[in-house]
Formats: C-alpha cells, sequence, structure tokens
C-alpha cells in the first residue's frame, strides 16, 4: 500500500472529521483521481513532439498515456477534427498516491524560487488544477534529451462538496498553499 494513503487512513481522516464535524467516515472527502495533462497546439505541424510528450509523460507517471484530439476545427490554427493535439493520463489508487507523494515532496520544492502553489485554483466543488510550466522539475525527465520544453496541467480531483474541504484535504496531504 503507498506510503501516503496509510498516513490518510491515519492522520488525515481523524483530523477532517475533528474540524468538519462529519457523523460518517464516508463523508470524509479523499482523493479520487489526478488527471496529468501535456496540450501541444504545435504538434500540428511537427507530430514528433506529441511522441516525445507521450513518452515523457510515461516516464513522470508510470503509467501509458492516451492522444487526446482535437473536437472542433478551427481554420485560424489550421486544425481540423480529429487531429491530434495533446495527451493525458489519469492515475487513481496506489499510482495516484504515488505520484501526489512524488509531487508535493519532490518535484514542487525543485522549483526555482518557490513559494508555495496559489490556494485560489479551485472549481467550487473541491478539485484543485495546478499548472506547471516546464515539465522538466520531474526527477525522471533527462534534461541532455529533451527538445523542447513543455507545460502540463495536474488536476485533483476530490469527493469533497465545497473549496473549504478540497484545500484543507490538501493541505493534510502536504500540498504547500501560499495563501
Amino acid at each position: 500500500m503507498a506510503r501516503l494513503k496509510q498516513y490518510y487512513d491515519k492522520e488525515v481522516v481523524p483530523k477532517l472529521i475533528e474540524t468538519f464535524q462529519y457523523k460518517n467516515i464516508m463523508q470524509v472527502p479523499k482523493i479520487e483521481k489526478v488527471v496529468v495533462n501535456i496540450g501541444l497546439g504545435e504538434a500540428i505541424h511537427n507530430i514528433k513532439l506529441l511522441d516525445a510528450a507521450v513518452e515523457e509523460l510515461k516516464i513522470i507517471t508510470g503509467q501509458k498515456s492516451v492522444i487526446t484530439r482535437a473536437k472542433k476545427s478551427i481554420a485560424a490554427f489550421k486544425l481540423r477534427i480529429g487531429m491530434p493535439i495533446g495527451c493525458m493520463v489519469t492515475l487513481r489508487k496506489d499510482r495516484m498516491y504515488d505520484f501526489y507523494d512524488k509531487l508535493v515532496n519532490i518535484t514542487l520544492p525543485r522549483v526555482r524560487d518557490f513559494r508555495g502553489v496559489s490556494g485560489k485554483a479551485f472549481d467550487g466543488y473541491g478539485n484543485y488544477t495546478l499548472g506547471i510550466k516546464e515539465h522538466i522539475i520531474f526527477p525522471e525527465i533527462d534534461y541532455d534529451k529533451i527538445e523542447k520544453i513543455k507545460g502540463l496541467n495536474i488536476c485533483v480531483v476530490t469527493s469533497a462538496t465545497t473549496d473549504a474541504e478540497g484545500k484543507e484535504l490538501l493541505k493534510l496531504l502536504g500540498m504547500p498553499f501560499r495563501n
């Protein structure tokens, strides 16, 4: 079992029950999934960028990624329906906890001039989205072998019903909020 899952069960659940006065243990919010997404608009012109992104996302998450395709045609961008424009991975269970643990304790502290992540990126239902400008902050990525630095989005989906519950859950699990 993942180290963070054990910590959640032993430490976080009792603190959340105490803070929000839950009557039932099933009301306690938990992380349901983590979605990691790389959007590559340049993949329209250079398909090799997409292949590299798929491979790098596999290295970062430990799971094969799915290629995302355009839903609409946009003439100004020379984009047609069905063209590949990114890749994504949905992590659940132990892989999700391992990735979140690595993100919070190893990857984010490696960012230069890091002062914490914004506490305002919640969607109103307790889900948190984090944008990373450079994927090279992950320790698995070999800086010499990459062609182009890519950004990625990490969306942490929780079972919380409000932003306050979601923020408290992520804070107890180690997310370094600055405000």
